[in-house]
């Protein structure tokens, strides 16, 4: 009986902190789908200004989808920079898969003079935050001509040291067995990277990719740092410039800019947690 019980409310908070945790995209979605009367109703306080408290209520009085006509048939800006954060996300990806997985493979399967220190310096970038390094990635890109285009975020990206890591911890897991018995049938490095170092350091490299695509997808500091064209801005900017008059028009945006990060980590999960049950293990 006693476990019955502590089962029960165990289950009530867990449910109760899941509620909690989803409730700012029930929200958003309740907001998306109010009219404009009704929201500026519940946000006169906060849109005018005013001693009352704002209100907000789960579920509509009167749901509508003029919010999702307006951005979809009358906002060419939130396609536009719906376009500009797909490129951008899907340049960072595609660099992460050359630059990281090769850099991950050579420092976790050969042994070089200088080798600790190289692991050693990536480690250091992973932990310097943005503002650390971004006076030197400015130089570096205005130099290089590349500033107020979308290659000065793209190529940061591509050579994030957070992936190598990731990737390095599962590489470096691979039994040398399995690669030496590759060896003698003839399998040449590069072969042996294809064939069997990708297929077996899968989940590291997916974990890797979806953790990236979830930070690329809402990156703010870098395009503010790097891209001043407001036509080379991702969502991430044009969100915050929707003033609080369209509060309607930024909720629906901002449901819409939501959907491709939920869809990728629902489909990443799995293959998420496994990446972090393999690292687990291998400590």
């Amino acid at each position: 009986m006693k476990k019955t019980i502590l089962r029960a409310v165990t289950l009530a908070l867990l449910l109760l902190l899941a509620l909690l945790t989803i409730s700012p995209l029930l929200f958003l979605a309740s907001g998306s789908l109010t009219g404009g009367g009704e929201l500026s109703k519940s946000l006169g306080p906060i849109l005018y200004g005013g001693d009352d408290y704002a209100g907000w209520k789960l579920l509509p009085l009167y749901p509508t989808l003029r919010h999702f006509v307006e951005v979809l048939l009358d906002s060419p800006e939130f396609f536009q920079m719906f376009w500009n954060t797909v490129k951008l996300t899907a340049g960072v990806l595609a660099g992460q898969i050359l630059f990281a997985t090769t850099s991950a493979w050579g420092l976790a399967r050969y042994r070089f003079p200088g080798r600790r220190q190289v692991y050693l310096l990536y480690i250091i970038l992973m932990m310097m935050p943005f503002q650390v390094t971004m006076l030197s990635q400015y130089l570096v890109l205005d130099r290089l001509g590349l500033y107020d285009s979308l290659w000065a975020v793209i190529w940061p990206g591509a050579f994030s040291t957070f992936s190598v890591f990731l990737m390095f911890r599962f590489f470096e897991g691979i039994p040398e067995s399995i690669l030496e018995a590759a060896r003698i049938d003839g399998a040449g490095e590069f072969a042996i990277f294809l064939r069997l170092g990708l297929p077996l350091g899968a989940p590291g490299i997916l974990s890797a990719l979806v953790l990236q695509f979830l930070e690329m997808w809402s990156m703010i500091e870098q395009p503010v740092t790097f891209l001043k064209t407001k036509s080379l801005w991702p969502l991430s900017l044009y969100l915050p410039e929707i003033g609080l008059e369209q509060a309607g028009l930024a909720l629906c945006a901002s449901c819409l800019a939501v959907l491709p990060a939920l869809l990728v980590f629902g489909i990443g999960q799995e293959y998420l947690e496994q990446g972090i049950m393999a690292a687990a293990v291998k400590e």
